[in-house]
């Protein structure tokens, strides 16, 4: 397993746990876009760093929550507090949260976790839309383009 600076949550599909990778530098609205997620009923798998492994028979990423940590997010103005979890999902797309504007039609892009290629989104999460973008890139095939 390894330690990878992301903050990670799933929601309940009819394969199982399927979840997105939050990445980006401090301050870049990881737990924020996470929290927004769980307000749709998605569940918090690791806030801020996640543990990242290859496993199966079609190389997928999963993740997890150290035990230090798990079951809990920062919300920023009111510290560390209690979220919705579960123990690991799959990863099936990346999301690179920034606060700058981002390409109205950005070519495919991928990023290899763990070694296995995912899907990536680079996204502004400031706007309320940044959800709906989310959901949209997962679509029906959950990070196909």
């Amino acid at each position: 397993m390894n330690p990878i600076h992301a903050t990670s949550v799933a929601r309940r599909t009819p394969d199982g746990w399927r979840g997105v990778l939050l990445t980006g530098p401090s301050g870049a609205g990881k737990s924020d876009m996470a929290l927004r997620l769980i307000g749709r009923g998605w569940r918090l798998v690791a806030d801020d760093y996640s543990l990242v492994w290859r496993s199966g028979p079609q190389d997928a990423v999963y993740a997890g929550a150290p035990a230090a940590i798990a079951g809990r997010i920062e919300a920023r103005g009111v510290g560390i507090t209690p979220a919705p979890s579960i123990g690991l999902a799959r990863m099936v797309l990346v999301v690179e949260c920034g606060r700058a504007s981002v390409e109205r039609m950005p070519e495919y892009r991928t990023v290899t976790i763990a070694g296995v290629i995912l899907p990536s989104l680079s996204l502004d999460i400031r706007p309320a839309s940044a959800v709906e973008t989310v959901l949209a890139r997962l679509g029906s095939g959950l990070g196909a383009p």
